[in-house]
């Protein structure tokens, strides 16, 4: 007997609760939230200008009632883009982040791969030749 969700349905269900927003539809407002871990972000590359914040401190970062919390984090209408490396876990943190009341988050389809690839800027990425 199954019990229980698969991944794919969880993550299913936290897409359905998200607007994505491919790079090119990044709002200029929107504060980037970096949730990779810092050995991924040395082999990858970063966003100039992205918060980083590790994935499991996330909720504590940004619940505007949270001791924890980042500065930034002080309203419900903050519009949050989470991103990992290729736009996974970033949906189930974004879903998280609704779930804490931040009703605009929402990740980055495809993460920082699609960002990459759209040609915008990064910073301090490993050049592989292949």
């Amino acid at each position: 007997m199954v019990t229980g969700r698969s991944i794919d349905d969880i993550l299913a269900a936290a897409r359905a609760r998200l607007v994505r927003l491919t790079p090119d539809e990044v709002p200029g407002d929107a504060v980037l939230v970096d949730i990779r871990p810092a050995a991924q972000r040395a082999a990858e590359g970063e966003i100039p200008g992205a918060l980083i914040v590790e994935r499991n401190v996330l909720e504590w970062r940004f619940d505007p009632r949270s001791d924890a919390r980042l500065p930034i984090a002080d309203r419900y209408d903050l519009p949050v883009v989470v991103f990992c490396s290729e736009g996974y876990t970033s949906s189930l943190a974004a879903a998280a982040l609704q779930d804490l009341g931040l009703h605009r988050a929402t990740d980055l389809a495809g993460g920082f791969q699609a960002w990459k690839r759209a040609g915008l800027p990064v910073a301090g990425s490993v050049k592989l030749d292949a």
